[in-house]
């Protein structure tokens, strides 16, 4: 089928929007590049500490300066589930390095945190910039330029694209990501829900509560619900910068260690010296940025990706926005139900056809670019299959045709709805997104009075003192990137989705994130400008009318313009945010971050070749260099 007009008319203007941006990019990899292997310019000091505690072979095969090293940066720590089986892959990356006749050296460890420990807890604050924090030490691990191509371990929320993000940096590298897995199925997700929730109303206490979180999170790999850690591994696998149908195969398994392996031997081929040169500047182009959106609404994935999406692309010189992200949710239907969009986890989504069945129906469809290039050295179209032990080796098979269970995965042709379920809201409250696939039609518009909260501390005592049983609109302000560091809300589901039950017509506003299971409550979030950047939240009082319809996409405060005009922010008092659990350290992100819709990233893009086209965003405001400076300036 021919593409859709719509994919070709967004990859269309981004194209025209980056061009400036990505010549110049593309240029900089280009020089980057050597004949020989990248130590081959290091002088001979240098060289001799970067293999002084080396093996002698290996050391002999860096002396000789003919075969590719392969870098291995990793997230792994072992209080992460997700990352805990990384401890092991060294070892298995570095001999299969030497099968394939390179060597591999472990160039660097980045920072891992888990926002399922420090959700609604003050180390969140730190957990959005913890992705830039973990582009910068990738770029330190590959700093030294010992290195021809690199393998990236991670899977977590804000891992993944700041492996990625400073993947890009060095664009002209070849790179493979090799995810950890899932844990195997543990309770329930409807009844995990229904416990929390119970908790959350004092009919449970914290026994209780934590025997089920125990038995939902249980073991070694990736929380199994759909939030920003597996739709991480969706994206990786449609961008085409994993080996097919790796991303939902469970830890400490012979066939994840094969293709583990794999991978490994693949970096080796994809390197200058291998037989086929890949860089991944080259992998992550326009086109395979506009597929990740795609196959992100698609799968009903986190809303987190509305801003790594944005950090990703602006990495490797691309300008996407929500408009982008709007337009191709209007004609991309939902092809799986996962939690929170549905009862099954990604063990069930995998078991019913995974990531191969979804990346065939969307090309099928016309909803994919099929001609980009991935870590196979192929088009989109080798990445419809799934892989299989044949004795010690990985071996790929098609996809199935048919899926193993209508009520988790469905073809293109009959699907769960025929949009994406993210919308863009726009009106006089600023611009947000929200992500209506979990939210029942009935609650997609709340028109009701405003109740303003500083923090989610507050928003929580208000609940618990009885003081919400009523129609409202929470309005959670001062949660921005240049406020406490933009945490998710994720703890206010449960008291929200209560409320909702209970008949009451309930709504969340705010500058911050409210997760990747963002669920059944309407949540507009990421509303930009933030209040700290002049945002319109801060005028909001509580007892103000406000709209938000998800199906019009507005969001719109019901106050007379003239008395809307007059009003300024209410102050608040900030202070708490700014010491304690390491937070001053990060006071420079603060300071120098971005707005959410430019991705709240703490670098800029690459300056422009200029070449007279003007730069512009279809239905917004021009693209603006601002996001190049610091917002302190």
């Amino acid at each position: 089928m021919p593409l859709h007009a719509a994919i070709a008319t967004v990859t269309a203007r981004i194209i025209k929007r980056s061009r400036p941006y990505r010549s110049a990019y593309l240029a900089r990899l280009e020089n980057a590049r050597r004949q020989g292997v990248q130590r081959g310019g290091l002088a001979c000091t240098n060289l001799a500490h970067g293999f002084a505690a080396f093996p002698p072979n290996d050391k002999l095969v860096l002396k000789q300066q003919k075969s590719p090293s392969v870098a291995i940066v990793s997230a792994y720590n072992d209080m992460l589930s997700a990352h805990q089986p990384f401890e092991r892959f060294p070892q298995l990356i570095k001999d299969a390095v030497r099968s394939a006749g390179g060597v591999a050296q472990f160039a660097g460890g980045t920072p891992a945190m888990c926002d399922g420990v420090t959700q609604g807890q003050t180390g969140m604050e730190l957990s959005l910039f913890s992705r830039d924090t973990i582009a910068m030490a990738t770029a330190i691990a590959l700093s030294h330029n010992m290195f021809d191509s690199a393998v990236y371990l991670g899977v977590c929320d804000k891992i993944v694209p700041g492996l990625l993000i400073g993947a890009l940096h060095f664009g002209h590298l070849p790179a493979v990501f090799i995810p950890a897995g899932p844990m195997t199925s543990g309770m329930s997700n409807p009844e995990k829900a229904r416990i929390r929730q119970l908790y959350a109303q004092g009919k449970v206490g914290r026994e209780a509560l934590l025997e089920a979180e125990s038995e939902s999170y249980h073991g070694a790999g990736t929380c199994t619900f759909y939030g920003t850690a597996n739709s991480n591994q969706m994206l990786m696998e449609v961008m085409g910068l994993h080996l097919p149908g790796a991303a939902f195969i469970t830890p400490n398994t012979p066939l994840r260690d094969a293709l583990t392996a794999a991978a490994a031997r693949r970096a080796v081929e994809i390197a200058e010296q291998g037989s086929s040169y890949t860089p991944v500047g080259h992998i992550v182009d326009e086109k395979s940025i506009v597929n990740a959106i795609v196959a992100l609404l698609a799968t009903g994935g986190s809303t987190n990706h509305t801003l790594h999406l944005v950090a990703i692309a602006k990495a490797a010189a691309i300008v996407i926005d929500w408009d982008d992200f709007n337009t191709l949710s209007a004609v991309v239907p939902m092809l799986a139900r996962i939690y929170p969009n549905g009862d099954a986890d990604v063990n069930h989504f995998h078991a019913a056809g995974g990531t191969g069945f979804v990346i065939r129906e969307l090309l099928d469809a016309g909803l994919l670019h099929e001609d980009v290039t991935t870590v196979l050295g192929k088009g989109l179209r080798a990445h419809c299959a799934e892989p299989f032990l044949q004795g010690q080796n990985v071996v790929w098979r098609a996809a199935p045709n048919v899926s193993g269970d209508q009520n988790v995965l469905r073809a293109a042709a009959e699907p769960f709805s025929p949009d994406g379920g993210m919308k863009l809201l726009t009106g006089n409250l600023g611009r947000a997104v929200i992500k209506i696939s979990a939210v029942k039609a009935q609650h997609r518009i709340v028109e009701a009075p405003a109740i303003v909260f500083d923090s989610q501390d507050a928003f929580m005592h208000a609940y618990k003192a009885g003081e919400l049983d009523r129609d409202f609109i929470a309005v959670v302000r001062y949660q921005g990137p240049r406020a406490n560091g933009m945490p998710e809300l994720h703890a206010l589901t449960p008291a929200l989705a209560n409320l909702q039950d209970a008949g009451r017509h309930v709504a969340l506003v705010t500058d911050g994130r409210m997760s990747g299971a963002s669920g059944k409550v309407p949540a507009a979030i990421h509303v930009s400008p933030e209040v700290l950047a002049g945002g319109s939240l801060g005028r909001v009082r509580s007892g103000d009318l406000i709209r938000l319809d998800a199906e019009a996409g507005v969001l719109q405060a019901l106050v007379p313009e003239a008395e809307w005009a007059a009003r300024s922010a209410l102050p608040a008092d900030l202070s708490g945010n700014l010491t304690g659990m390491g937070r001053e350290l990060f006071a420079m992100f603060r300071g120098s971050v971005s707005a959410a819709e430019q991705g709240a990233t703490t670098f800029g893009l690459p300056p422009a070749i200029q070449t007279g086209d003007p730069l512009e965003h279809e239905d917004t405001e021009p693209f603006s260099e601002e996001d190049n400076l610091t917002l302190g300036k």
